[in-house]
Parts: C-alpha cells; sequence; structure tokens
C-alpha cells in the first residue's frame, strides 16, 4: 500500500477553526511537522482542504 508524507509548512494563526482542524487530523500542529500516512480518499480530502499549509510527498511501496 502507497504512503504519503505530509508536511506542514505555514501556520494555521488566523486559519479558520476547520482548516486548524483537519491539521490535528492529518497529525500535524506544528510548523515543521511531517506524519506518514496511508493513501486514501478520506486523507486525500483533508489534504485537499489544506494544501496551502502543507507539502506533500509521496511514497509507493508495493507488496510482493
Amino acid at each position: 500500500m502507497s504512503q504519503i508524507h505530509v508536511k506542514q509548512i505555514k501556520s494555521a494563526i488566523g486559519t479558520k477553526p476547520k482548516h486548524r482542524g483537519t491539521l490535528r487530523a492529518l497529525g500535524l500542529g506544528r510548523i515543521g511537522n511531517t506524519n506518514t500516512l496511508p493513501d486514501r480518499p478520506e486523507i486525500r480530502g483533508m489534504i485537499a482542504r489544506v494544501p496551502h499549509l502543507i507539502v506533500v510527498t509521496e511514497n509507493v511501496t508495493e507488496e510482493s
């Protein structure tokens, strides 16, 4: 299963409460924090809500 690496690059100060909650749900909270998450539609939807605050890199690992 592929994984997504998410890194917060901007502060959540001054953003909408839903954006701050989305960052928390992604496991982020401070600038520079990173988290590895499974590549699922629910996670992609959260990432789509806060693209201006994060950077996403994909890591594809194939299972044999």
